[in-house]
């Protein structure tokens, strides 16, 4: 099937300022017949018919504040209708809460300890240039692959209007408009940290529509790919909508969508200092020194932004759904609905994102899988963004890589009450100099690496030589327990029991009556980070220089 662009000849008049496309003429004489790839959904029959297309939907910097997770202020009627289509995951979780760590590792279905990249700016390319991404595997397959916005990262807003830290070899066409948002008003956004905007608090209460925005505008994007895409249904589409609200800066339209949220009605969260008097420091080192600068009155502000940046991106969720009902897509199009990772809103003293606690780690999951899964439907059952390059693949009949760290989701679509895997893990970096040391796992210490252990050196304890030599937090996540390992324990532990505590706000780990727990969780935890390495037990190193693109061949 060649690869070809196919969306008409007024494509350069069509798209708008920024937009690149990509287009190829290489014929894959191997891409056959459905049935080849042997990877047929659980409730397929013997004659499968056409293969589904992909829209894959996913949110910059969105927690669970949705109503379709129970959050009573939220105004998402549109994820919230998505949801009662499909499976709602309950607990579904990144693997690195940052967003070039996290996306690089669910866009290749490998954990960041497989991927290297443990940092924003930075592409898988870098470290494993021959992987087959998620989207660069259904191109293969023979689809049309796009990619509208945000999915590998991004320095928002700076980078809004170009490709990012883009993978080439993920899309066929790619499309990057930019808002006002991002080429006007940024002069008027209040902020924190004077000049700067996308790593520190800054919202804005825009004057202007949703079609002048970046997301609006992305949204219209998508509408124009669906429109064409309908008209040649003889070809599947993997289409992937990356939206960047409520990514900081909060900036949405006034009008209505911070009307929905009164500043005196948003809460403030009560006790930090006393939920953080059993928190190790290294939970914490999130913290950035400019949110000193928040008083109650502040917060509420930008709680409000947050909010209503949410309202703004559900509507635009909500025009692309609609577009896809019209064109009678829906019917043959697998849909997911994820973000990069959470976000806190003032949890323990923190805001936005690099912990390990539940609002940070925890991510909004839904799929919707015609002809599979059952609408309305709620999986409970911990899963993670590893998780989706395997389960749509099955879906989709597309052959993976073998080296995928996931599972697939199948078994919970179709029984939302399968257990799967049982659990999901997360880790985050604190320090940024990784030890000198390179050295594979000893299988006899199972995740004692002298590569994720580190030396001392959290910035938070006092009295280190070296406050910037790289070590990791490990956490994971049962259906019962949060435990979490800094430094192999080293620098603390934290263990949380979600039953009873399911704010996090009661550190059990040194309680003698829960010893028993966390040896057992620790054992747990170690074995499954062992299972995060590559092979070769060594987390991949940047390779220096620029790697040529090879869509066939990487």
């Amino acid at each position: 099937m060649p690869f070809r662009l196919f969306v008409g000849e007024s494509i350069g008049s069509t798209v708008h300022a920024g937009s690149v496309v990509r287009a190829g003429s290489i014929a894959f004489a191997w891409v056959i017949a459905w049935g080849w790839f042997g990877f047929p959904s659980e409730a397929s029959a013997s004659d499968p018919g056409p293969r589904k297309n992909v829209l894959f939907v996913i949110s910059d910097d969105l927690n669970n504040l949705l109503g379709c997770y129970g959050d009573p202020l939220a105004k998402t009627p549109n994820i919230d209708r998505l949801a009662a289509r499909g499976v709602m995951f309950r607990h579904a979780y990144c693997t690195f809460p940052l967003c070039g760590p996290s996306r690089n590792s669910m866009l290749t279905g490998l954990y960041p300890n497989s991927t290297g990249i443990l940092a924003n700016g930075q592409i898988f390319r870098q470290t494993i240039p021959s992987q087959v991404s998620l989207p660069q595997a259904f191109r293969q397959a023979g689809y049309f692959a796009a990619r509208i916005g945000k999915l590998y990262h991004y320095n928002v807003p700076k980078s809004i209007g170009t490709n990012g830290h883009d993978d080439p070899g993920s899309w066929e066409l790619e499309l990057n408009p930019a808002g006002v948002d991002r080429l006007e008003e940024e002069p008027l956004i209040k902020t924190l940290t004077p000049g700067q905007f996308g790593g520190t608090l800054s919202w804005y209460a825009s004057p202007k529509g949703d079609n002048e925005h970046t997301d609006g505008l992305n949204a219209d994007d998508a509408i124009w790919v669906l429109q064409r895409c309908a008209a040649r249904r003889d070809r599947p589409f993997f289409l992937a909508l990356g939206f960047f609200r409520p990514h900081t800066p909060y900036v949405a339209p006034k009008d209505p969508y911070f009307g929905y949220y009164p500043e005196d009605r948003m809460p403030v969260i009560a006790g930090v200092k006393e939920d953080q008097a059993d928190i190790p420091p290294a939970a914490l080192a999130s913290y950035k020194k400019e949110q000193d600068q928040l008083t109650d009155a502040l917060r509420r502000e930008a709680l409000q932004a947050y909010y209503a940046s949410i309202s703004f991106m559900d509507h635009q969720v909500g025009k692309v759904i609609d577009e896809l009902d019209r064109l009678g897509l829906a019917d043959d199009t697998v849909i997911v609905f994820t973000s990069d990772h959470g976000y806190h809103v003032g949890e323990h003293g923190l805001w936005q994102k690099m912990s390990l606690f539940e609002e940070s780690a925890r991510v909004p999951l839904l799929i919707v899988a015609p002809g599979v899964a059952k609408g309305g439907t709620v999986a409970s059952t911990p899963v993670s963004h590893v998780d989706l390059f395997p389960t749509l693949a099955q879906l989709c009949g597309v052959k993976p890589p073998t080296n995928l760290q996931g599972q697939s989701l199948v078994p919970m679509l179709v029984d939302p009450a399968a257990a799967g895997r049982g659990w999901a893990w997360a880790q985050v970096a604190r320090g940024t100099q990784p030890p000198r040391a390179a050295q594979a796992i000893d299988a006899s210490r199972g995740a004692n690496n002298p590569r994720a252990a580190g030396t001392p050196g959290n910035r938070n304890d006092p009295g280190n030589r070296n406050d910037n030599v790289r070590f990791f937090g490990y956490s994971l996540r049962t259906p019962k327990w949060r435990y979490t390992e800094w430094d192999e324990s080293k620098r603390g532990s934290e263990l949380y029991d979600h039953e009873a505590d399911p704010k996090e706000l009661h550190n059990l780990a040194g309680s003698p009556d829960h010893q028993a727990i966390v040896e057992g969780l620790s054992k747990e935890l170690r074995s499954a980070v062992s299972a995060t390495y590559p092979t070769s037990g060594i987390i991949p190193e940047l390779i220096p220089g620029i790697w040529a693109p090879n869509l066939t061949e990487p």
